[in-house]
């Protein structure tokens, strides 16, 4: 789930430096503002984007990885093959890989990590490796994990967090001082404050050029003022585009995409949305271009309606719910509602600054096709979690999902807080996930979705980066959650 504002602004880094485990200064680094903060470095039992962007591809590293084009390919494994009846992976490690700790990387210890994760960890997240029946070493560099199925999402959830590769000897120390493989350790943690990294000088690969931290901020304005102060070098996920005006000419902004999808969410089992024909006329109700144009100045991507970020293979660049409030009236009159009179709905809204933006335009849009909408804020994460993630006790909210491919999550399970239950798409996301045509039923699956339009993709989040002179080295397109830090220079 995005969308979360850290809670506490953070001290202790000065321009152009990290900190190191005493509390000193290093003069040579790179400072990344933010303003998801972690409480903790331990996302075993913690879920949230904002460990998962700290530590993954900085500390924690993967046996596959995610390229920018979107594909998948080796990385703690050279390669990899899977068996003809698509249940056994056999993984070609990288020999001569350490953990930060001094310990070797090896089938064994990736073996014994598969495992951890599906015994120990209590992050919701463990059930992505659901899947695995048993994973065991051939020798050092030969991993074998079999399947209690064919599973095509699983190799690709390999890539995130419940991939990232851990050492046994290191498993009670993730709360504050992490170990893995990657191209930093942890020097330095504050919760909810900073994260200071520390170049590994025993990295397998290519070092990182610069040491680095990432330093927290509670809101976007403070944010940008580290940024015009100089207390940072970059700022991550920038979430108020509407300042983007008053920056000065000497910065870059640099804009890509994300994983998140803004939900217009509507609970499937409560009336009136339990009502095909409303439904499709919320959609129909939405310009979403405007919501675009208002609430991220133009930089949110328009999916068409559909829950599905730009960087996936089933993006297919259709509009499945062009803006038309003539259309949203006819629907609402089909489903008897006469003109003027359309159903009453309220708005469960978190209180968070863009869900509150899009509330606001969405409550217009809606409203003008006959809607009679009450729109009600409540605090999150605690209450909104609490009741509409957890109890679905909403009609509508709105909220951004930034989980890697969280498509069959959100839209396969019936007690979902969605709340929709349709066999025709499990059947779809199933094929998409056991069999070779995988991009072939995702797009079917999709076009069922759209459909039967059980929430409304309003956009798909931005992340917009701004960087002072002579920084460069940034990856603003998020394929999986991670602020990659090892590339970044500063002249």
């Amino acid at each position: 789930m995005a969308g979360t504002a850290a809670t506490a602004t953070a001290t202790g880094c000065s321009a152009g430096s990290t900190a190191t485990q005493d509390g000193r200064l290093r003069d040579s680094g790179i400072v990344v503002g933010a303003t998801t903060a972690p409480a903790s470095l331990d996302f075993t039992n913690t879920g949230g984007a904002a460990i998962p962007q700290a530590l993954m591809g900085n500390v924690f590293e993967t046996l596959v990885r995610i390229d920018a084009d979107g594909h998948l390919v080796g990385h703690l494994a050279t390669a990899y093959e899977l068996s003809d009846d698509g249940l056994t992976y056999t993984f070609h490690l990288r020999e001569g890989v350490r953990f930060s700790n001094g310990d070797a990387f090896t089938a064994f210890s990736a073996a014994a990590t598969i495992d951890y994760v599906r015994t120990s960890w209590t992050n919701a997240l463990k059930s992505q490796m659901a899947p695995v029946q048993r994973a065991w070493a051939v020798d050092d560099a030969t991993l074998k994990v079999e399947l209690r199925k064919p599973s095509n999402r699983w190799l690709w959830t390999m890539a995130t967090l419940t991939g990232a590769m851990m050492t046994p000897n290191a498993w009670p120390a993730g709360a504050t001082a992490p170990v893995g493989t990657g191209p930093y350790t942890v020097s330095r943690f504050v919760a909810l404050e900073s994260v200071s990294f520390a170049r590994n000088p025993d990295y397998w690969g290519p070092p990182a050029a610069a040491d680095a931290a990432i330093r927290y901020y509670s809101d976007a304005m403070s944010a940008v003022n580290g940024l015009l102060t100089g207390d940072v070098d970059v700022l991550y996920g920038m979430p108020s585009p509407e300042l983007l005006a008053s920056l000065p000419q000497r910065f870059t902004v640099d804009v890509g995409t994300t994983n998140g999808e803004v939900l217009l969410s509507m609970n499937n089992q409560a009336a009136p949305f339990d009502d095909v024909r409303v439904r499709r006329a919320v959609a129909h109700a939405i310009d979403r271009r405007a919501v675009s144009n208002v609430v991220w100045e133009g930089h949110a991507v328009d999916t068409g309606a559909a829950p599905v970020p730009p960087t996936d293979p089933w993006f297919s660049g259709r509009d499945y719910a062009p803006y038309s409030p003539a259309t949203a009236r006819d629907l609402l009159r089909e489903a008897g509602y006469p003109d003027g009179a359309g159903p009453r709905v309220a708005m469960t809204v978190p209180s968070l600054p863009y869900a509150e933006a899009c509330a606001e335009l969405v409550y217009s849009q809606l409203r003008d096709v006959g809607f009679e909408v009450e729109m009600t804020t409540v605090e999150f994460p605690a209450v909104w979690l609490a009741q509409v993630m957890g109890a679905a006790d909403y009609q509508m909210s709105i909220i951004a999902h930034v989980e890697f491919r969280d498509l069959p999550t959100l839209f396969g399970n019936p007690e979902g807080y969605l709340r929709f239950d349709d066999a025709r798409t499990r059947a779809l996301l199933d094929l998409a996930d056991t069999t070779d045509d995988e991009t072939e039923h995702m797009l079917a699956a999709v076009e069922r979705i759209t459909d039967l339009m059980p929430a409304v993709t309003v956009a798909n989040l931005p992340n917009i980066v701004l960087l002072a002179p002579g920084v460069s080295g940034v990856q603003a397109t998020v394929i999986t959650d991670s602020i990659p830090l090892a590339g970044l220079r500063k002249e």
